[in-house]
Formats: structure tokens, C-alpha cells, sequence
């Protein structure tokens, strides 16, 4: 095995075969550790925010809500029950690890609402229960998937779909939420529907803070024919490390050096001012990136 690539031979040739690494004991805890909290937190949004004040979520839990307000049926019920085809798609389509770590997580969430049903609402004001509820949904929902799990199943439909229709995975997430969203109105009335749009798009922003971080980083590509100097202000000024690339014009067919680096949001300017120091007609692209991990990332001291 070299790479982490496990050779086989076979009549035909040699084949290359991934090989699986399991998790540490460490890994499995902290994932086991943070799919609780985000399971426990969904938990808390449903019942102590939004389901006492008829606010519905979208996907699986949206329609759980409806159908546990509908029926003598508890909430922590449907949430199980609903799930339980998307465990098996999920875990044809995405692993096995997906499907347990979902399994986890969907029932900490079910029994939580169960646990949680009698306690009483933190607030009978509907935009106070919109606003914090999606704030704790988002968090809760980030935590989960950034745990390698999920907590409905609407995105596994949207892979299904997107295999055979036209429509991207997105859009039949939005399709679906519409629907589910609208229905909320026939059921809960036009006023709390509207809440729960509002719950909706503040749970959506909060999945995407939770899962990126509040200290994103930047990726910065630099060209210029001050390359070196820039590269080594960087490296002294901002304690952060270069890789220098290779790269051809494609209109000029000229020789350029590339000068590439990840920062944080928070050192993007001085980053810029560095290159406009040495070279203000320098080329400069920055774009975000969610995770980075492994290298030299490591900020050095520059003082």
C-alpha cells in the first residue's frame, strides 16, 4: 500500500482500490459528541420556540409538525417514522457512515421532542419565536451535517430527483420548502406561514455560518513581476506562508509566476495593501473557503 492506495493484482492488470480508514475512538466520540448537541438543539427550536407558536420548518420536520398538529400522533414520532426511507437511500447513495451518523442524530432529535413536549414556550411572540428558533434550528442542523449526518431527508430526495430530472439538487430543495411552506398557511393560517418563512431563511443563514465558520478564510492568487517581493512581505508581514506556481499567460503566451497564500477574513486588508505597495497594477483574485487544514496554514509570529 503506498498513499493510502491499496494495490491488487487481477489477470487484466493492477487495479487501484481506495482504501477505507476507520475512525479513531477520539473521531467517533467528538462526531457521536457534536451530532448530540445539534440533534439536542433542533430539539429545543421545535419545542420551545417554534411548534408551541404553529412555526413550521421546512422538509421532513415541516411536515412532521403539520401531521403531529393534525393527529393525536406525538412530533417525536413522525420525525422518526418520516426519516426512516431516506436512511436507506442515504445510505445507498452517500455510505454507511452517513446513514448510522443520521440514524444517531434523528433519534437524539425524536426523543428530545418527546422529552420536551410539556415544557412550556419560551415566548408567545411569534417573530421573538421565529427569529431565536431559527437562530438554535440553523446551529443545530449546521452541527449535524458538519458531523457527517443529516436530520431530514428532503436533500436525498433532491439527489434522487436531480438524477433524473433537469433540476439541480437546489432547486428541488426549494421546490419542495415552497410546497411545504405553503401548505402551512392551510393549516396554521397565512400569518404563521409568513413566520415560518422568516424562521426558514434565518435557520438557512445560520446552517451556513454554522458549517463555514465565523473565522472563514481566504484564498488570495497574486500575479505579478514583483512575485518574490510580495511573497516574502507576506511571509514577514502577515506571518503567513507562499507557494509560488507556475503559470502562461494565455493571451501574452508570456512566463508568470503565481503567488498563492490563505488568509483570514480579518488580514484581507493589509494582504491587499501589501500588494498595492509593490505592485499596484498587480493582478489580485480572493475568494472564500470554508475549511482549510493540514500544511502550513499555522500563522507564524511576526513580532
Amino acid at each position: 500500500m503506498q498513499g493510502g492506495i491499496l494495490l491488487t493484482g487481477s489477470e487484466s492488470g493492477l487495479a487501484l482500490q481506495p482504501q477505507h480508514s476507520k475512525l479513531t475512538l477520539a473521531k467517533l466520540l467528538r462526531r457521536g459528541l457534536f451530532l448530540t448537541i445539534g440533534a439536542v438543539l433542533v430539539a429545543v427550536a421545535l419545542e420551545i420556540f417554534l411548534v408551541p407558536n404553529r412555526i413550521i420548518d421546512g422538509g421532513v420536520v415541516g411536515i412532521s409538525i403539520m401531521l403531529a398538529h393534525l393527529t393525536p400522533i406525538p412530533l417525536g414520532l413522525f420525525l422518526f417514522l418520516l426519516n426512516l426511507p431516506f436512511l436507506f437511500v442515504g445510505y445507498k447513495k452517500i455510505g454507511k457512515t452517513f446513514a448510522l451518523s443520521t440514524l444517531y442524530g434523528v433519534l437524539v432529535m425524536s426523543v428530545g421532542t418527546s422529552l420536551l413536549h410539556q415544557v412550556p414556550a419560551l415566548t408567545p411572540n411569534s417573530l421573538l419565536a421565529s427569529v431565536f428558533g431559527g437562530v438554535i434550528l440553523g446551529v443545530g442542523v449546521g452541527l449535524v451535517i458538519r458531523s457527517g449526518g443529516s436530520l431530514d431527508g428532503t436533500e436525498i430526495v433532491a439527489i434522487l430527483v436531480n438524477e433524473k430530472t433537469p433540476f439541480s439538487v437546489g432547486e428541488t430543495v426549494m421546490f419542495i420548502n415552497i410546497f411545504i411552506l405553503g401548505s402551512a398557511g392551510f393549516v396554521f393560517g397565512w400569518d404563521n406561514a409568513m413566520y415560518s418563512l422568516i424562521a426558514y431563511y434565518i435557520a438557512f443563514k445560520m446552517i451556513d455560518i454554522t458549517m463555514v465558520g465565523f473565522d472563514e478564510s481566504k484564498s488570495v492568487w497574486i500575479i505579478s513581476d514583483r512575485y518574490e517581493e510580495i511573497g516574502q512581505a507576506i511571509l514577514h508581514r502577515l506571518g503567513r506562508g507562499v507557494t509560488y506556481l507556475s503559470g502562461t499567460g494565455g493571451y501574452s503566451g508570456d512566463n508568470k509566476t503565481v503567488v498563492f497564500c490563505v488568509v483570514t477574513r480579518l488580514e484581507e486588508a493589509k494582504l491587499k495593501s501589501i500588494v498595492d505597495d509593490w505592485d499596484p497594477n498587480a493582478f489580485l483574485a480572493v475568494g472564500n473557503i470554508h475549511d482549510v487544514k493540514g500544511g502550513r496554514f499555522k500563522k507564524k509570529n511576526i513580532h
